[in-house]
């Protein structure tokens, strides 16, 4: 994921920063509780097709 991309995202929900999670190619959104996919080197930023993180996850992004 290209650095100066991830700069320029945000979460279509809230509008808050993403981090990336390179072992499962997602972008994190801590503050919607969801993560993108990326798919062939490209975000998808849909809530549809964005998966919900547990508890666990939160917690463990917040802290990253």
């Amino acid at each position: 994921m290209d650095k100066r991309l991830l700069d320029i995202l945000v979460c279509p929900v809230t509008k808050g920063p993403l981090k990336y999670d390179r072992e499962n190619q997602e972008l994190i959104s801590v503050s919607a509780g969801l993560a993108y996919p990326i798919r062939d080197d490209i975000p998808v930023m849909l809530e549809d097709e964005a998966r919900s993180l547990s508890e666990d996850e939160k917690e463990r992004w917040r802290e990253a």
